[in-house]
């Protein structure tokens, strides 16, 4: 049975639903947020666009991209990060803040180093910071998760998760267009060196904060009296097993349920940008529509997301971000339909990531009351790297879907591919609620 009941729907006043956002611990994720969601974009776009600006080749920028493997395979070093204390640091802060400041302060290292070098004279050591970075922001994510789920009951997940979003997306706007407009106007150096400089903002929260109570105690890799063996057992096999023992079962349905659930917006976000562009909107448009609009957007879904899941229980919301994030794919074909219509493209733009937040929001709360806190960080990780490794090997086919047919065929197919995720979510959600 698992620790957590996920289909549990407490009844909150909307009242009380809203005050979960002044407690301290959602307060706190919208820092660890901010932390987690700046290295993203200085180690992709960003540096990308850096590197082109000091006439680096596209196919050397492109091997850039393989950097971004980390977070994806971010689970084979879960275990540790999970289990194994950090000498010192983990004495005085906990094993959850220890890790998260571990990991900050190998991403502000790896900005500092990445704002020293020159792209022209210097570029395998940039690699080699890029990979810094990304390491340690990947670490950072695995502490960061933990952190969150044991902070809190899993009813105020959804909170926790949006609080946690507003400050990631909010970060991804300063390493983004801050970032471009810091280089436009002093330099790529300065621009990378106040990114650094951001993450006192992470490295603060995270001195601050209160360890959570349920956080694992286990730390020691190897006692005097194990193996190295009977480590990777509790360590790497027994949060696996743990999962499959307590599911059982229908443990493979839920893994099957993780996979797809987000193949429909993963699949179509790669296009989005060429869409809009084939369609003849222009970058300041697509600029302030999609990005500064479209942000505050996915904040007010993710928001909504939170206050649903606490007044409703996580299944509700669950089904209904499934339906939203499928059913807006539909809005792109009618906006490919009409043209480039400036109303047509924020109504689109505003459903996608209003719909987009909610779900994820509910998504994040769902997987959190998966886990067993006892292997929080591995777990989680787990289900995180399969919640996007299949999304992202189906987008790669989305260009040739748009080459051989048109933009209306393509979208109808990523609405299609979001109806197993809806179907899957009711059955979970029959599932929990016979067992409970």
């Amino acid at each position: 049975m698992p620790h957590l009941q996920v289909n549990s729907a407490p009844q909150f006043s909307w009242r009380q639903a809203f005050s979960v956002y002044c407690q301290r611990p959602v307060i706190a994720l919208f820092f660890l947020g901010f932390a987690a969601g700046l290295p993203f974009l200085l180690v992709f776009s960003t540096l990308s666009a850096w590197l082109n600006d000091y006439g680096i080749g596209k196919t050397t920028i492109g091997f850039f991209g393989w950097v971004g493997i980390t977070y994806s395979i971010k689970v084979l070093w879960s275990p540790i990060v999970d289990q194994l204390s950090i000498p010192y640091l983990s004495t005085k802060l906990g094993q959850r803040r220890s890790w998260m400041l571990a990991g900050q302060l190998g991403i502000a290292l790896g900005l500092l180093i990445l704002a020293l070098l020159n792209p022209q004279q210097h570029i395998v050591l940039i690699a080699l910071a890029a990979l810094l970075v990304a390491f340690s922001s990947s670490t950072q994510d695995i502490a960061i998760d933990a952190f969150r789920i044991e902070s809190a009951r899993q009813e105020f997940q959804g909170a926790m998760s949006a609080s946690y979003i507003f400050g990631y997306r909010l970060a991804l706007l300063a390493a983004g267009a801050g970032s471009l407009y810091l280089a436009e106007f002093f330099s790529w150096s300065a621009s990378y060196l106040c990114m650094a400089a951001l993450m006192l903002v992470g490295i603060i929260t995270s001195l601050v904060v209160q360890e959570p109570n349920g956080s694992n105690n286990q730390h020691s890799p190897r006692s005097e009296h194990d193996s190295l063996l009977q480590w990777f057992k509790h360590a790497v096999i027994a949060p696996f097993s743990d999962f499959f023992q307590r599911q059982g079962s229908f443990a493979l349905l839920i893994l099957g349920f993780i996979a797809v659930f987000r193949l429909s917006d993963i699949t179509m976000g790669i296009m989005a940008n060429p869409f809009y562009l084939d369609l003849g909107f222009s970058k300041t448009d697509i600029a302030e529509i999609g990005k500064v609009f479209g942000f505050f957007m996915t904040i007010a879904g993710s928001f909504f997301g939170g206050l649903l899941v606490i007044r409703y229980g996580v299944h509700k919301p669950l089904i209904t971000g499934a339906i939203m994030v499928a059913s807006t794919n539909l809005l792109f074909v009618a906006l490919a339909n009409i043209g480039p219509d400036i109303y047509w493209l924020m109504a689109t733009i505003s459903a996608d990531n209003l719909s987009a937040g909610l779900a994820n929001a509910a998504f994040i709360a769902y997987l959190s009351g998966l886990t067993n806190r006892a292997y929080t960080a591995t777990q989680y990780a787990l289900f995180s790297s399969l919640m996007t490794l299949p999304g992202k090997s189906l987008s790669g086919f989305s260009g040739v879907i748009v080459d051989a047919s048109s933009y209306q065929v393509f979208f109808t197919y990523a609405a299609v591919m979001g109806i197993p995720a809806i179907l899957l979510a009711v059955w979970v959600m029959r599932h929990d609620k016979r067992v409970a």
